[in-house]
């Protein structure tokens, strides 16, 4: 190292002379242990943000793999979603969604990813409000997305996924049928929601903490109905297509501008109804070949 010494330029840089001196054995290697921060943030009250998402893993025994849309009061970390689908479609998540709402009340605000089943930000070519946005459109619910690649903003619901997963499906297995799943499903959510002590609640449960809306609760509402049950094939009147412009259905001569009209369609062969501005919607492969009817808002002519 007299060249170091010596002054002569130029001087290598700081990790060539670091490799030098691990490779000759005059430096101790010790491992780098960067800790990220994260910083912790939750609502003040119960009812003012909902965390929504979707996790896999519910195995029915003939093979099939069920989802569960999830979601939890970012206050009270009270339960206020775990409904088993059989497909997580658009629908099937708005109707969990409205579900919880004619339970517990509507949330100030819903944080979820960035899924399709979310949001229309990235539908292309031209981005769209898919029906999870309508709802919270229409009922005053601000929502708002996580940033790409980024789990921890959804801390909450991703760590009870977590608990969910290591304490109930990793040890009851397949289940016969989807109606067992959620009966299992919803006996372990009582449980974490009204006898379970919570750490961040200063070991309160979530129910205890948890304060509903709804001047009047119901009763939980069954579970959506299984693939191609008359329940099932019955439209939720409160889920509405959209607002789409459909020529082909309606003539100049009958159209004016803002009326409802009726659209006939038939679901295709890979599950879909395929509509205007690339805007499609996908339904279970028991319904393939049936008849449907979309309601549709005229656009304005511009």
């Amino acid at each position: 190292m007299s060249w170091l010494a010596s002054g002569l330029a130029p001087v290598p840089g700081r990790t060539t002379v670091y490799r030098v001196l691990v490779r000759n054995g005059l430096v101790q290697h010790q491992e780098q242990n960067h800790r990220r921060v994260y910083r912790r943030w939750q609502r003040d009250a119960p009812m003012q943000l909902w965390q929504m998402d979707i996790m896999g893993g519910v195995f029915l025994a003939d093979g099939r793999e069920c989802k569960l849309v999830t979601g939890i009061d970012d206050h009270s970390r009270f339960i206020v979603i775990a409904q088993v689908v059989a497909q997580p479609s658009g629908r099937a998540v708005c109707q969990a969604f409205t579900d919880a709402m004619s339970r517990y009340g509507v949330p100030s605000e819903v944080l979820s990813d960035n899924g399709k089943q979310f949001t229309g930000r990235f539908t292309k070519p031209f981005p769209a409000e898919v029906m999870f946005e309508r709802i919270c459109r229409e009922n005053g619910i601000t929502a708002r997305l996580t940033k790409p690649r980024s789990p921890t903003t959804t801390g909450k619901i991703e760590r009870w996924h977590k608990t969910f997963r290591r304490e109930l499906l990793d040890a009851a297995g397949p289940f016969e049928l989807m109606q067992a799943a959620q009966q299992a499903v919803d006996a372990w959510v009582h449980g974490y929601n009204h006898s379970r002590p919570h750490q961040s609640l200063d070991m309160a449960t979530p129910a205890e903490a948890f304060r509903p809306t709804s001047a009047h609760l119901q009763q939980p509402t069954p579970a959506p109905a299984a693939p191609g049950s008359v329940d099932e094939q019955r439209p939720a009147a409160h889920l509405t297509a959209g607002t789409f412009f459909e020529p082909a259905v309606v003539t100049a001569a009958e159209r004016h501008d803002g009326d409802a009209v009726e659209i006939d369609m038939v679901i295709s062969p890979g599950g879909r109804i395929c509509l205007p501005a690339n805007q499609q919607f996908k339904f279970s492969q028991a319904l393939v070949g049936r008849p449907v009817a979309v309601w549709a808002t005229i656009a304005a002519s511009t």
